[in-house]
């Protein structure tokens, strides 16, 4: 992957999560959901990547610690927040999952809208001059 890539290559395992869970909530056959799992394999490690891989260049060196902790701790955060929404939705809507599949691909959206306004070389710029 290129230094300047890692932005692109999210945006491509949020738009397969997004891809996966939605394939997830309209399917009713086997062979849909394992298409979904497929897709959800593609983009759960790569997704891992492109975020370490984008916190690392917007870390200034001397701030890296600092930088990745914050990181940690935001998907600490995500760990509760994702399984107690869809626990909630699942709750609410009396066993319905399907609802809740859908809240966890709204939370890929609202990722992948944010990463739209994210400018990688002036991050990658601002990490490089604060030496």
């Amino acid at each position: 992957m290129d230094v300047l890539g890692s932005k692109r290559t999210l945006a491509l395992t949020l738009v397969l999560w997004i891809v996966a869970l939605i394939l997830a909530y309209r399917t009713r056959s086997h062979a849909g959901f394992w298409i979904a799992g497929n897709l959800v394999g593609l983009a759960l490690g790569s997704s891992q990547s492109a975020g370490r891989a984008l916190v690392g260049q917007f870390s200034p060196p001397q701030r890296a610690a600092e930088f990745f902790g914050l990181w940690g701790l935001a998907g600490k955060l995500a760990a509760i927040v994702g399984p107690l929404s869809y626990g909630t939705i699942t709750y609410l809507t009396h066993g319905q999952q399907r609802p809740a599949i859908l809240s966890t691909a709204a939370f890929f959206l609202v990722g992948l809208i944010l990463l739209t306004v994210i400018d990688e070389k002036r991050g990658r710029a601002a990490a490089l001059a604060e030496h």
